[in-house]
This record gives C-alpha cells, structure tokens and sequence, in this order.
C-alpha cells in the first residue's frame, strides 16, 4: 500500500435530462479531517450526502466540495396555456362586435397576459429521480478520481522522503566514523590547547591529560544519539513500505529525529562534527516540511 498526499484536485460533470451539474472537490493539508459544501438552494439534502461519503473515504486534510447545477439548454421554453386561451375564446365567442370592430386575431389573442407562458422547469431538482442518481454517480466518481490523485502524488512524496531518509543515514555514518570521535584525537586537541596557553613553560602529566581526555570524549559520546537516529530511519522506512494513513506518526518521527540532531550538535567538539550536525538538522526540516504533506 503507497501512501497518499493531503492534496488534490477532482471534477466530475454532466448532462441530465434538462440539467448540467459539475461536482468540484478539493483538499488541501489539514490537522484533520474538515469538509466544507456548497450546493444550490433546495440541494442541501444531497450535499450532505455527499460529505458523509466524502468523510468516510479520507482520513486527513481539508476539502471544499462544491455543485454546480443550470439548465443544460440556453433558450427558454414556451407553453401555451390552453385552459387560459380556451376561456379566452368562448368569452369573445359570446360577444355581439359591432360592424367597425375587427374580430381578434392570433396573435392578439397569444399577447394577452397568462396565455403564453415560460416554461422554466421550476420543479424541485431532489424531485428529478434521473438527475438524482446522476449526482450520486457524479459523487461517487468524484471521490475515486481524487484518491487516485492523492496516491499518485503520494507516489512521489514517498520518493522525495526516501531520499531524504537516505541522506540522513548517511550523515549518521559520517558522524559514526568522524576521527574528532576518538579520545586520542580529543587528547591531542587538549594537549595542543594547553601547550598554547601555557607557552612551553611548563607541562603535565601524560597520564592526568589523558584521562581528561576521556572525561571530555565521555560528555560528548553522542552514541545513544547515532543509534536513535539509525533506528527513527529504519522507523520512518518502514512507515512509507506500510502505506496508509501514516501521516501523524510520520510526523512525530520527523519531531524525535529533529530532538536527535540538536543534541548531536549542542555535543559536538569538532568542526567536522558540527558541520554534519548542521547537515542533518536541514535534512531533517526538509523531511518534516514533507511530511505534513502525508495523509
């Protein structure tokens, strides 16, 4: 199983009957687990259908579900009104006209108020069984379409966070083997302070130099770090191989390993040290940027 980004985009539209509608869902980096809809007046019922599905298909991040819904026809309809001209036309039926009054034509007739009406198919749109299953179908499409976006930037968040996970096990090997290290290295750095400040003058004991030596490479043994740091890679690795929403513990390693290399760094006793350290905190916020990407 790959894991999947917070991130993406999914439209899904069509033609019913009378009706265009297009479904538009978007989500972006979330804590949690937010969805926000918009639907037009009298399509709340179906909105809400479509969060609760949209809920149970992710886990994190926040969406932004929107419906659009017109009419799938520019020109308006027309309808005359039978009822309205029938009445119409047995009232001048009955009518005694003088001689200089002409009888009323069509379109006299078809221009009086009520007879020729606009059919604006303003049913309820929940009442359209047809446009109903479309939207559920819409819906249901629209999820799918962006869980597959998800994964597949997923896909490439894996990558970009393997090689990051390398980077960092590789800094970790470069810190195992720095030779600053070793107590003699730190022994010969001691000794070539003190002969500076003392100038020749005097010396000391080898023996009494040496354990300070050990006393010092004891306080900056970062050991116990290395091997966290070794054992948050094999973690996160192993995180990324299970896929699923990972996101949080994924998060929570990329805390410890950023724990790790300030440590590391507040023990070094060497440049070289430092530097590695410095290395491993940038690649680590890198990581952490990354991750907040994860669902």
């Amino acid at each position: 199983m790959s894991i999947a980004s917070m991130t993406g985009f999914a439209r899904e539209a069509g033609v019913t009957g009378s009706y265009q509608w297009a479904w538009e869902l978007k989500t972006v980096n979330g804590r949690g687990l937010e969805v926000r809809v918009r639907t037009p007046s009298g399509l709340d019922t179906i909105g809400e259908e479509a969060r609760g599905l949209i809920l149970k298909a992710l886990t994190r991040g926040q969406g932004q579900l929107n419906l659009a819904l017109g009419k799938a026809t520019s020109a308006p309809k027309l309808r005359v009104n039978q009822d309205v001209l029938q009445s119409l036309l047995s009232a001048i039926g009955g009518l005694s006209l003088p001689d200089n009054v002409q009888p009323a034509s069509l379109d006299g007739l078809l221009s009086v108020r009520g007879v020729v009406e606009l059919d604006d198919d303003a049913a309820d749109p929940l009442q359209d069984e047809d446009l109903v299953a479309a939207l559920r179908a819409g819906i249901g499409a629209l999820i799918e379409s962006l869980k597959a976006v998800r994964l597949k930037e997923g896909q490439a968040l894996a990558a970009v966070l393997g090689q990051q996970l390398d980077i960092i096990s590789r800094l970790v090997d470069e810190a195992e083997a720095a030779p600053a290290r070793q107590p003699d290295a730190i022994r010969a750095r001691l000794e070539a302070q003190i002969a500076e400040l003392l100038d020749g003058k005097t010396s000391l004991d080898p023996a009494r130099l040496h354990q300070e030596a050990v006393l010092i490479a004891a306080r900056a043994d970062i050991r116990e770090e290395l091997d966290r740091l070794r054992a948050h890679v094999d973690a996160a690795r192993g995180l990324l191989q299970e896929g699923g929403s990972v996101g949080r513990r994924l998060d929570f390693l990329a805390q410890e390993f950023g724990r790790e290399a300030n440590t590391l760094c507040a023990k070094a006793n060497d440049v070289s040290l430092s530097r590695i350290g410095l290395e491993l905190k940038a690649v680590i916020e890198q990581f952490r940027e990354q991750v907040q990407n994860v669902e």
